[in-house]
C-alpha cells in the first residue's frame, strides 16, 4: 500500500511544485522569439473571416488547441480535470490526461480520470501511459484496454521521459526494447497512438525511429516550458535529498527548443504533429504552425489559471490564446489554418545556423505538413 501512495502523492506533489515554483529555466527559451511573421498590410480579409478550425486524427477541432495531458491520479486533482474539461468541451479544443498509472491503484484514483468524459463528451480526449512502464511490463495490453475505456479515449499517448525518469528519486530509466513494445500497441490497440516527449523536444533521428513503429503522431515536447528536472530539483529539495537536487538543477536546461524540434521532426516526416513546450500565446501557436505543427499544446499555464480562478480562468487564457491566434492569421493574411504554412518567416541568425548545422531545409520541411 506504501508504494500506492507514493504514486498519487507523487502526482499532487508535481501539480504543487508546477503551481507554486519557477520551473520553467529563465535563460531556456522555446526559440519562438526566433521566429519573426511578416505583417501585411494589406490583408484583403476581416478579421471575423479568420476560421480556425482544423482537423487532426479525423476529429474537428474549434482551434488547433490542446491542453496538454498533466493532471489526475490523486484524488486532490479531479477538480482540475473537471474544470478542464468543461472548458474544452466548451470551446471544442482537445485535452490529455496526465500518466493513467495512478489510476490503477484505486478507485478514488481512476474518478480522477474517468470524470474527464463526463465532463466532455464529445471532446477530443488522449489517454497517458509511460514508456519505462511499458518496458518494465507493469502495463500490459488489457491493462492499456482499461485505461483507453476509463476516458473513452480518442488516442493513446505514451509519454517518453528519459531525462525525468533519470533524475527523479523514484525514476525508473530503463527504455531497451520500447520501439518493439510500441509496436505491439500500436497493431493491437484501434485509436491512434501519439509518441509524447515531455519537454526535452524530438531530434530528426529520434522522429525517423518513431515513425517506424506505425504510430499516427508525434508531439515534440520541446524545451522551453515546463522542466521536469527542475519540478524533481524541488522535489529533492523538500526531501532533503540534496545530491539529486544537484543533478537535477544540472539538467534544468537540457534539451531541444520546441521551434527547431518542430523543424527537425517535420523535415523527415509528414505525420500530425503536436507542439507542445513553452506556448504561451496565440502568436506562439501561429509560429508552431507556421513551421509545421497541426496543433499546440499548453499545460503549465493552464494549470496556473485554475490555481488563480478556476473554470472561468482558464476559459479566459484560452480564449485569449484563441483570439490571438485569430488576430495573427489576420495580421499575415492567412484566413485557414493551414494557410500559415505559407507565411513568409524570417529567422534569427542562431535559428538558421541550427538548420545549416542540422541539414534541415526548412521550405521543404514545411510542405511536408499536411492537415
Amino acid at each position: 500500500m506504501k508504494a500506492d501512495d507514493s504514486l498519487e502523492n507523487r502526482k499532487l506533489e508535481h501539480i504543487q511544485i508546477c503551481s507554486r515554483e519557477n520551473v520553467e529555466p529563465k535563460d531556456l527559451t522555446a526559440w519562438f522569439e526566433d521566429i519573426y511573421l511578416l505583417h501585411d498590410s494589406l490583408p484583403e480579409s476581416n478579421l471575423s473571416d479568420i476560421d480556425t478550425t482544423t482537423s487532426f486524427l479525423d476529429h474537428e477541432f474549434k482551434a488547433p488547441i490542446m491542453v496538454a495531458g498533466m493532471t489526475g491520479g490523486h484524488v486532490q486533482t479531479k477538480e482540475i480535470n473537471v474544470a478542464i474539461a468543461e472548458v474544452v468541451e466548451e470551446l471544442g479544443i482537445g485535452m490529455g490526461v496526465g500518466s493513467q498509472r495512478a489510476a490503477l491503484k484505486s478507485r478514488e484514483a481512476e474518478e480522477t480520470f474517468s470524470v474527464v468524459r463526463k465532463k466532455a463528451p464529445t471532446a477530443f480526449i488522449v489517454g497517458n501511459i509511460g514508456a519505462s512502464q511499458l518496458v518494465l511490463g507493469e502495463i500490459d495490453l488489457e491493462t492499456i484496454e482499461r485505461l483507453l475505456e476509463m476516458i473513452d479515449a480518442n488516442a493513446l499517448a505514451i509519454h517518453l521521459n528519459p531525462l525525468h525518469e533519470s533524475v527523479q528519486l523514484e525514476g525508473e530509466p530503463v527504455y531497451a526494447g520500447l520501439l518493439e513494445k510500441i509496436r505491439e500497441i500500436v497493431e493491437s490497440i484501434k485509436i491512434p497512438v501519439i509518441l509524447k516527449e515531455t519537454g526535452c523536444g524530438f531530434s530528426k533521428e529520434a522522429a525517423l525511429k518513431a515513425i517506424t513503429t506505425g504510430i499516427s503522431a508525434i508531439d515534440v515536447g520541446g524545451a522551453g516550458g515546463t522542466s521536469f528536472a527542475l519540478v524533481e530539483y524541488y522535489r529533492a529539495l523538500r526531501k532533503g535529498e540534496f545530491y539529486k537536487a544537484r543533478i537535477s538543477e544540472t539538467f534544468s536546461h537540457w534539451g531541444i527548443p520546441t521551434a527547431v524540434s518542430i523543424c527537425e521532426v517535420r523535415s523527415v516526416t509528414s505525420l500530425p504533429l503536436i507542439a507542445t513546450g513553452g506556448i504561451r500565446t496565440g502568436i506562439h501557436a501561429a509560429k508552431a504552425i507556421a513551421l509545421g505543427a497541426n496543433l499546440v499544446g499548453i499545460a503549465l499555464p493552464v494549470l496556473r489559471a485554475y490555481v488563480k480562478g478556476g473554470v472561468e480562468s482558464i476559459k479566459e487564457y484560452l480564449r485569449s490564446v484563441i483570439d490571438e491566434l485569430k488576430i495573427a492569421m489576420f495580421l499575415v493574411g492567412a484566413r485557414r489554418v493551414k494557410d500559415l504554412t505559407q507565411v513568409p518567416l524570417v529567422l534569427s541568425p542562431r535559428f538558421l545556423a541550427w538548420l545549416q548545422q542540422r541539414s534541415i531545409d526548412l521550405e521543404k520541411a514545411r510542405k511536408n505538413i499536411s492537415f
